[in-house]
């Protein structure tokens, strides 16, 4: 099936199809045009306020329910998704795992919104508010899970990403690292004895975060796994 064909096909009624393959010829993402996009069994509406959520996003909650799973008895458990977006993480989660206590934040009013509406047409229950890292946050988590912006800011990437998707939640100051840092540096106040981070990473930083989380968590386990397409990304960090 064609772009052109998809877009035929799921978009909404309502939406005129003249204009919309216009917007997809002018270099638009087609998810923006359809205006959602199907995410770990759930589906997730879209804007230009918040990124178009990935496979390898999808990816990282697949990873991340297992090892809840092993690792807690009880799934009863407090979960800060940082730099929510879409708020596809924690949704996801959250329809998974029905018993997690969900804190989500994000920088941007507006992508708070969009993930608010996001949670409201799956029936899911989650606590959305603005912060900057953890500026406002004040409760103790189980799990800290993320998904930041990681590109360097000179790193070349597609033009339909670069020219439609927010750049606030695509870059990151030191050379893509910026965001991992704070993290770490700050996380140990707001974590229980036994917890979990997962991060989703650049292809190209595995070793670099690595070595952050290592040092910022000597004791724990840490695992650096792979996505499908054999690349570096994901980060776990495991304390028990």
């Amino acid at each position: 099936m064609t772009e052109i064909e998809y877009l035929k096909k799921y978009l909404p009624p309502e939406k005129d199809l003249e204009q919309a393959i216009k917007r997809y010829e002018n270099g638009e993402p087609i998810q923006y045009i359809i205006g959602d996009v199907e995410f770990y069994k759930t589906i997730i509406k879209v804007n230009k306020n918040v990124l178009i959520p990935r496979p390898e996003t999808e990816e990282l909650v697949e990873k991340i329910i297992p090892l809840i799973k092993k690792h807690f008895k009880s799934s009863k458990l407090n979960v800060l998704d940082i730099g929510t977006g879409s708020g596809c993480i924690a949704i996801a989660l959250q329809k998974e795992l029905k018993e997690l206590n969900i804190d989500a934040i994000d920088i941007s009013s507006k992508a708070l919104a969009l993930a608010q509406t996001n949670a409201h047409d799956n029936y899911v229950q989650i606590n959305f508010f603005k912060s900057n890292l953890f500026s406002k946050v004040k409760n103790k988590y189980d799990i800290i899970i993320s998904n930041p912006p990681y590109i360097k800011k000179d790193e070349p990437i597609m033009d339909i990403v670069k020219n439609n998707e927010p750049h606030i939640a695509l870059y990151a100051k030191d050379n893509g690292l910026y965001f991992y840092k704070k993290i770490l540096q700050k996380a140990t106040k707001y974590l229980n004895n036994k917890f979990i981070i997962a991060f989703e990473i650049g292809e190209t930083q595995g070793q670099e975060v690595l070595l952050l989380a290592q040092k910022a968590f000597p004791n724990a386990t840490i695992l650096l796994q792979q996505d499908f397409h054999h690349l570096d990304r994901y980060i776990f960090i495991i304390n028990e």
